[in-house]
């Protein structure tokens, strides 16, 4: 009974989540600042605007997280945090250059700006730079870890890419890439937090499930709001996806239960990528009902993700990751 009203008081609001670690967050941030500086210039001034662009900062935020939770109270999981977001934002410059994407959280993209040569360039930069502070951890274990994550990374990008204009991609398929290419990220970032607080081998690999379930879940709600909310508020213009010609899960569920002639519009659509039947495609995603059952099987993933966390003592840091799972499937950006 205490346990189930433990339960009740779960923390959902994301600003309260971000309140339990806020002097941590705010060295973190100081931290990415000081790290990125470099003697080219270019560099400072290309990597201080994508950090600026206005990220929510959530695989930072699950790092501290789960440190918390699992009872570190050092400081090295300020310097993971801050590694884990220049994986990230290594990847999203990496992303935009193959995506030829112009448009990132309602600002220019990187390479829109400076161009594809100066985005990739510094995405490298941040990489090498994410694995020089890394090393000065002194732990092989998070060496391991990391540099298992950022090869499982680069296998995901290439399976997106084999997957593009590909209408007979699978829902296993689509599934392996996101699982790959996000979720690997929060695995890490949520397991990192288990080894520095020296937890048990079961609750290590509990915190990873829980990580993997959770950036399951959220890039599930991604790629619903893709065709589900405004450009405005996911910061992309509805319907990039299917304009690179992506089979993600509201398309590949729309083919499966769409008419003929839906599944062939859609099908012409992901070959090949653009916008001319975007009204006829939405118009298939609506009467399939695909956005529902995308944010069903993301509700799944956040179920897993927040179940996996009963091996974890009760308290606020334990509430929050609870918190964090309900955020990743109810947000509207």
């Amino acid at each position: 009974m205490q346990e189930t009203l433990h339960k009740q008081k779960v923390i959902l609001n994301i600003d309260d989540v971000r309140a339990l670690v806020h002097d941590d967050a705010r060295e973190v941030d100081q931290l990415i600042y000081t790290r990125l500086r470099s003697d080219v210039a270019l560099i400072n001034e290309l990597g201080r605007y994508i950090v600026n662009s206005g990220g929510k900062r959530l695989r930072p935020l699950l790092v501290l997280l789960a440190a918390r939770a699992c009872g570190y109270q050092g400081s090295n999981h300020l310097e993971l945090a801050a590694v884990i977001e220049f994986i990230h934002t290594a990847t999203l410059l990496h992303d935009d250059v193959v995506d030829a994407s112009e448009l990132r959280r309602n600002n220019q993209t990187a390479n829109a700006i400076w161009g594809n040569e100066a985005a990739v360039l510094v995405g490298d930069f941040l990489y090498s730079r994410a694995f020089e502070m890394m090393v000065s951890i002194g732990s092989m274990r998070i060496m391991e870890i990391l540099s298992t994550t950022t090869n499982t990374i680069a296998e995901g990008e290439v399976l997106q890419l084999l997957n593009c204009h590909d209408p007979d991609t699978t829902e296993a398929r689509y599934t392996d890439v996101i699982q790959f290419k996000t979720a690997k990220l929060f695995e890490a970032a949520a397991q990192l937090g288990a080894i520095l607080g020296k937890q048990p081998p079961a609750i290590e690999q509990a915190m990873a499930s829980y990580g993997m379930h959770l950036g399951t879940a959220f890039q599930l709600i991604d790629d619903a709001l893709d065709y589900g909310s405004s450009g405005a508020a996911i910061g992309k213009n509805i319907g990039d996806d299917l304009a690179e010609g992506k089979p993600t899960l509201p398309l590949i569920h729309a083919m499966r239960n769409g008419t003929p002639e839906q599944v062939e519009i859609i099908r012409n659509a992901i070959r090949n990528g653009g916008l001319e039947q975007i009204d006829k495609v939405m118009e298939a995603i609506e009467s399939t009902n695909a956005i529902a059952y995308t944010a069903r099987s993301a509700q799944r993933e956040a179920d897993l993700a927040i179940a996996a966390l009963d091996t974890l003592p009760a308290g606020p840091y334990k509430e929050a990751l609870h918190g964090l799972a309900e955020f990743s499937v109810n947000r509207n950006y």
